[in-house]
């Protein structure tokens, strides 16, 4: 199991950089037995065109994890958002059948796109993480469930697949709406509702020198209290494939998703809401280290393009046209040191039917 693990962790490593669970599992594999404690934090300033100005702590989270013997270990994340917020970002027990094969239960983050598992503040470009990542992939999205995970180092292979409830359509009220696709369902582990099960998985390949592809999938219903209300929960389909390349000082990235709900009609009928029946979208990004590789540092200038709809498609009410949305962001994250970086960037953002605003946006990162 721990030479299996180093492999695994080792080899994504020089593709991109390990998330909160990875650094800690990678820890104890080092270990016989014991604790370990990480953290990551950001604080960011943002200064839209059309409004005030903002300086907050986003978030501040604690990681630990303990190793019971070599097949037992647990890992949890408690997170601070905006100084006044407590949440449990992350809580699993982790068991090892073999060296490639795992058995995973507790709230954990659901396998979809790249941010929503690789959100610390020194693995991404930009202040604010890909806007796609939040409308329609509802980062951070965490469920309570179980499942496996593991790798197949001769076919370059890491997958995942779990069981777990999803987000929640109607408690006391309907909570989707067209703006923000699934995001005001999310359940974060909080008493939630388990209605229906529901299926993910994704499948990780790097066997190609520099480069990782990765394919999601999700499907199920939403959550709600009441069954009997008909027009109360919605079907769930959505798959994500995303890229991310690295050769000497150069590195790419990018990001499409699609997302179907079924009864979409139903659910804004009896609510009043305006959800859509399919939100699509994705994003390309490129960036360039102007830093010698030998140096410790690294000074990443970047450029991201986004597009994405949470009304690609409706049923039931008629197409919004600002939920069409276009984003360019352009700027740079020097990394100081590892696991700390000063970003910079500006942003213009969209609609199809509305001019373009910007803002301009600075941030403070560490991840240790």
């Amino acid at each position: 199991m721990k030479k299996s693990l180093i492999i695994l962790l080792l080899s994504g490593s020089l593709i991109y950089s390990q998330n909160s669970s990875e650094t800690q599992l990678n820890n104890l594999s080092l270990m016989d037995k014991g604790l370990t404690i990480g953290g990551y934090g950001e604080i960011t300033y943002n200064d839209p065109s059309d409004d005030v100005s903002e300086i907050d702590i986003q978030r501040l989270v604690m990681l630990f994890a303990y190793k019971f013997d070599d097949r037992v270990s647990f890992v949890t994340e408690i997170e601070f958002e905006h100084v006044k917020e407590v949440y449990v970002e992350q809580a699993f027990l982790n068991y090892a059948l073999n060296d490639n094969l795992n058995l995973r239960g507790g709230l954990m983050l659901v396998p979809m796109g790249i941010v929503n598992e690789y959100h610390e503040p020194t693995t991404f470009n930009g202040v604010e993480r890909p806007s796609i990542d939040g409308k329609i992939i509802p980062s951070t999205w965490r469920e309570i469930g179980f499942g496996l995970y593991g790798n197949s180092n001769s076919l370059s292979l890491r997958y995942q697949a779990y069981i777990m409830n999803g987000p929640i359509s109607y408690n006391d009220g309907h909570k989707l709406r067209g703006s923000d696709f699934l995001r005001k369902g999310r359940q974060k582990g909080a008493e939630s509702v388990g209605s229906n099960g529901n299926f993910t998985a994704k499948v990780d390949y790097y066997g190609l020198p520099g480069l990782k592809l990765g394919l999601g999938y999700y499907s199920g219903k939403t959550q709600t209290t009441d069954k009997s209300i008909d027009g109360s929960q919605v079907g769930l389909s959505m798959v994500a494939f995303d890229a991310r390349y690295i050769k000497n000082r150069f590195s790419a990235r990018g990001q499409l998703v699609s997302a179907k709900l079924s009864d979409s009609g139903k659910y804004n009928l009896l609510s009043g809401k305006d959800l859509g029946s399919k939100a699509s979208g994705y994003y390309i990004e490129g960036a360039y280290n102007l830093l010698p590789l030998e140096n410790t540092q690294k000074l990443d200038l970047f450029l991201r393009y986004e597009d994405y709809n949470t009304h690609a498609e409706t049923d039931g009410v008629p197409v919004n046209g600002s939920f069409h949305r276009k984003e360019t962001t352009f700027g740079f994250s020097y990394h100081v040191a590892n696991g700390a970086v000063f970003k910079m960037d500006y942003q213009s953002k969209g609609t199809v039917v509305d001019d373009s605003k910007g803002q301009f946006n600075v941030g403070l990162g560490v991840f240790f």
